[in-house]
């Protein structure tokens, strides 16, 4: 079964959430080649692909492109913010602080910084959260501060109709 046919009250809506709140996700390991099978299909630049022109570059060895990292950072808040209706940005900016290196091993923590409940649309809202991607010695590689639509339970789930014989009607 997946997250989107599983019980809805697992998941937050905009009405569980609150100011300050912190999610945590688990961890992922990166290495040279998947580094290098990303750049091969999305950042084609010398400094994701060849460790001698890795090395020459100003990052001084093989790194893995932003947008790599910021997959991962996708993949990971995926699995550790368990929003109703799945992460749906409305915008955003991303920073990367520092490179992320094979070897590296990831995780991202959350925090909620806001949350604007919609004045024209009242089954939504939206939650800006600042998620910092952390390597294993606990430095920030990426820095995504995020703008996210969230539904209100109350309009997430919708009457279960019955027909006259109180079979369910779809």
């Amino acid at each position: 079964m997946n997250r989107t046919t599983e019980n809805r009250a697992e998941y937050l809506s905009l009405d569980d959430l609150s100011l300050g709140q912190v999610f945590r996700s688990g961890s992922f390991h990166l290495d040279d080649s998947q580094i290098k099978s990303f750049a091969r299909e999305y950042d084609p630049q010398p400094f994701h692909l060849d460790d001698q022109s890795a090395g020459e570059s100003f990052f001084g060895g093989l790194v893995a492109s932003g947008w790599h990292t910021a997959a991962i950072t996708m993949r990971l808040l995926v699995t550790s913010m368990p929003i109703l209706g799945g992460i749906v940005g409305a915008g955003g900016e991303i920073t990367w602080p520092r490179p992320t290196k094979p070897g590296d091993t990831l995780h991202v923590e959350s925090e909620v910084l806001e949350i604007k409940p919609s004045r024209s649309r009242p089954d939504r809202g939206l939650v800006t959260v600042r998620s910092v991607t952390l390597n294993q010695e606990g430095q920030p590689v990426q820095i995504l501060v995020s703008r996210l639509v969230v539904p209100r339970r109350q309009a997430a789930q919708a009457p279960i109709r019955e027909d006259n014989h109180g079979d369910q009607l779809s």
